[in-house]
């Protein structure tokens, strides 16, 4: 247990199968890169049609919501079908729901393609299943961050590549049909690079009652999944309250526009995947997956309290007039859409530095370690509550309250926002996310390892 340096000799001595964790990385890959090429302007689709901010956030809220009712039952169905049918039925629905997006004629066609998605798009749950079937308890974290890896170079890349296509053309048509574009690519992908992973022997054949609308209820009375999801859901509530309002944050804060944003989003992007592709694993084998998890949680606090304090100083580029420009001349900010007028004020001139970004890119840090580790681990502790048979099964729960969780923050912290000013709703999060820190060392007593 005195392992630390992540070398490749123990990677190997851990038994991780590369080989078969390989073409799932890529699929998740080129799957995500899809949906983070229309994830930034999905307002723009609704603002197309004439819709208000009301609706904008029904946009934004169809999917995660849809989720909650059909990730579990998908889950439920790969354990008894298999890995690859279902991540195939998955990825084939998410292409269509883009083409239906790009062809939409009304801004209820729009919610309707986004709907389709959410109760058919089970592709990162089933694959965090599959990579389940191929792991142990001993490398299962390590496998589980390989998919949040994936997850965040897509993030990274997938905003970039949204631009492109709009710059290339007016038409709101292009970046779905370029998403649409990649979702085929992973189906193919899992048609000829992908092997099932779970073999009919290992199936839940006789568990008829995993695959009925009662599968959350039944899989939230297994002993310790209702607490492991309750803290997932409370820290993404938080968390994505935190990603939603970034943006007005930092402009009101900092006098950040999109390219600064953009360099922010990378240095989260490289901590995250750093975390998650080269110390998950051996950290997870070292200390185990509970106190990860409590770690975790205490760094998302201390990032938010940290960015929550960040000095009102705008960058040394930064001119009011010049901003104010180029917010007139920029499509409406995705965060603004959703959430309406929440009476961001440019800062003035005259009291420009490095201080305030620099504090800012401090907070950042310790925001993206632990964003990096607190999915895989509590995933990671979810598997080990249930029976192979169920994996699939709790993870599609664990994704399901997850997207709940991210279609209500924005609205709520939103609030905070609108009322209090700019920090409170950083304020409120890092006191929140440091309680749920303190109850999950408590509630979790038990979980570790031995």
């Amino acid at each position: 247990m005195s392992r630390i340096a992540p070398t490749g000799a123990e990677d190997a001595e851990a038994g991780f199968p590369f080989r078969q964790a390989a073409p799932l990385f890529a699929l998740t890959f080129v799957d995500v890169l899809g949906l983070t090429v229309i994830l930034p302007l999905l307002h723009l689709y609704g603002i197309a049609f004439g819709a208000s901010p009301s609706q904008i956030g029904l946009i934004a809220a169809a999917f995660p919501l849809a989720q909650l009712i059909g990730v579990p039952v998908m889950g439920a169905l790969s354990d008894r079908y298999g890995r690859k049918p279902l991540l195939l039925i998955s990825q084939v629905t998410t292409c269509i729901s883009f083409i239906m997006l790009a062809a939409a004629p009304s801004l209820e066609w729009v919610i309707l393609s986004r709907v389709f998605d959410g109760l058919f798009g089970a592709n990162l749950a089933t694959a965090q299943a599959a990579l389940t079937d191929i792991t142990d308890n001993h490398n299962r974290a390590r496998g589980l961050g390989l998919t949040g890896a994936a997850f965040g170079i897509g993030f990274i890349l997938g905003p970039v590549i949204s631009l492109i296509a709009l710059e290339m053309t007016d038409s709101l048509a292009v970046p779905a049909l370029t998403a649409a574009a990649y979702s085929f690519l992973s189906i193919l992908l899992t048609l000829f690079a992908f092997q099932e992973t779970l073999p009919p022997e290992k199936r839940g054949k006789t568990n008829r009652r995993s695959t009925d609308l009662f599968t959350m209820r039944r899989m939230l009375r297994v002993p310790g999944v209702a607490i492991l999801v309750g803290i997932l859901f409370v820290e993404q509530f938080i968390f994505f309250g935190f990603e939603s309002l970034l943006g007005l944050f930092t402009l009101s804060r900092l006098g950040l526009l999109g390219e600064g944003n953009a360099l922010l989003f990378l240095l989260i992007g490289f901590v995250l995947v750093t975390v998650q592709v080269r110390y998950i694993g051996p950290w997870a084998r070292r200390y185990g997956e509970r106190r990860l998890v409590i770690f975790a949680l205490a760094m998302l606090a201390l990032g938010l309290l940290l960015a929550a304090t960040t000095p009102a100083q705008t960058h040394p580029f930064y001119v009011r007039s010049l901003a104010a420009y180029d917010l007139q001349h920029q499509a409406v900010n995705s965060t603004q859409a959703i959430l309406g007028t929440l009476g961001a004020v440019l800062p003035p001139d005259g009291r420009s530095g490095f201080g305030g970004v620099l504090w800012f890119a401090l907070a950042v840090v310790p925001l993206s370690i632990g964003a990096a580790l607190i999915r895989p681990n509590v995933n990671s502790l979810l598997t080990q509550r249930v029976p192979p048979t169920d994996y699939g099964a709790v993870l599609g729960i664990s994704a399901a309250f997850a997207s709940a969780a991210s279609a209500f923050a924005p609205l709520s912290f939103g609030l905070i926002f609108q009322a209090y000013g700019p920090a409170a709703p950083f304020w409120v999060g890092g006191v929140l996310m440091a309680a749920l820190a303190c109850a999950a060392a408590a509630l979790l007593r038990g979980s570790q390892r031995s």
